[in-house]
């Protein structure tokens, strides 16, 4: 675990993918756009399980390369991968033998992107890490935020409140033990090393089972580091806000914290922050959504964040085909070049200063 601490420590920035079968509609429905995060798109419209699930059957990205979006990582200078294996409408992005709503059983394109981009990251020597989404679950009955519904989200409630109406009847422990940890069990078991495990949105989860996730992961990938969004204070490494800039040093000596709140500093057992944000707006893909982040305003971001000791997760929305936007990847590029000649203006006024 040592090798692991100081390995994120050392490694400053990465790239972040969320994909889903909310790309396929890019954030527009029915002639309407989707809210800033596109991938909310299904609460946003409250678009039923039967009518989302028919977007599996147009899943078809022909142009997914993952050595492709691995390369692009290692030239932009990013050391690790997170991807998302399951977002809030319950649908996986691997082959999952305990729901066949994944993209293998239920996609014409019939292959396991996570296995895929695990063995390009192997290949390419950069670390691997799983986001899943261990709380919200759309497409069950007892899929979990039930109990958060008083407070704002990005669509318009936080379980499935239009296909499964009654709350009373919601048990979120029939979800967890049926689906949400046996899929943990699954990502951390079938792909190999895995060095970081994202969590997200703590809402409906006891601190048993909080404590059960992590001891299940730390169990099947003992090197792998468990991000602060499980819940209830279990976790290794501490996750800012979404695209949360700290201003203040000082404030990453809070220790009056509210665990469950995904925002802000917490403490850090082990001195490890990251920040998680997009190169846009949206996390998921958005046809609407063309406000991206210039590479000046990318490489100050990193800048900064590093110089608190925060790792940049930089997330990219590929877009229905699998592919990398465009503008993303000049972006990135740009930004990494950036970058690259502050180091050697900062070399050669170190030299000049020597000499």
């Amino acid at each position: 675990m040592n090798e692991q601490v100081t390995w994120f420590k050392n490694a400053k920035y990465g790239m972040m993918i969320h994909w889903g079968l909310y790309s396929v509609l890019a954030g527009e429905y029915r002639g309407e756009s989707s809210s800033v995060y596109a991938e909310w798109i299904q609460s946003k419209f409250q678009i039923s399980n039967v009518e989302y699930g028919r977007l599996a059957t147009a899943f078809n990205p022909v142009y997914f390369d993952a050595d492709a979006i691995v390369t692009l990582a290692k030239k932009c200078g990013m050391q690790y991968l997170v991807v998302t294996t399951k977002h809030h409408d319950g649908f996986a992005m691997y082959r999952s033998q305990v729901d066949p709503y994944n993209v293998y059983d239920a996609t014409p394109f019939h292959r396991d992107v996570i296995g895929e981009l695990a063995e390009a990251c192997r290949n390419a020597g950069l670390k691997f890490g799983l986001y899943y989404s261990q709380d919200l679950d759309w497409h069950e009955p007892d899929g979990g935020g039930y109990k958060s519904n008083h407070l704002d989200t990005a669509g318009t409630t936080w379980d499935n409140s239009w296909d499964f109406p009654d709350e009373t009847q919601k048990n979120f422990d029939r979800c967890f033990d049926r689906k949400i940890l046996p899929q943990i069990k699954e990502i951390m078991t079938n792909y190999g090393d895995i060095a970081t495990a994202w969590f997200d949105v703590p809402m409906t989860l006891s601190e048993t089972q909080s404590q059960l996730i992590y001891d299940t992961v730390r169990e099947l990938q003992p090197n792998c580091l468990i991000n602060s969004r499980l819940g209830n204070g279990k976790y290794d490494y501490v996750s800012l806000g979404d695209n949360e800039i700290p201003k203040h040093k000082e404030d990453m000596n809070k220790t009056d914290v509210d665990y469950n709140d995904i925002a802000g500093f917490k403490p850090s057992p082990l001195g490890l922050y990251e920040t998680a944000g997009t190169i846009n707006d949206s996390w998921g893909f958005s046809y609407h959504d063309q406000n991206w982040k210039t590479p000046r305003t990318l490489f100050r971001y990193k800048q900064h964040l590093n110089d608190f000791g925060i790792n940049y997760l930089l997330n990219i929305g590929l877009d229905p085909l699998g592919r990398v936007p465009m503008m993303a990847e000049e972006n990135l590029l740009a930004a990494k070049a950036l970058e690259d000649a502050a180091g050697v203006q900062k070399g050669e006024r170190q030299a000049a200063s020597v000499g």
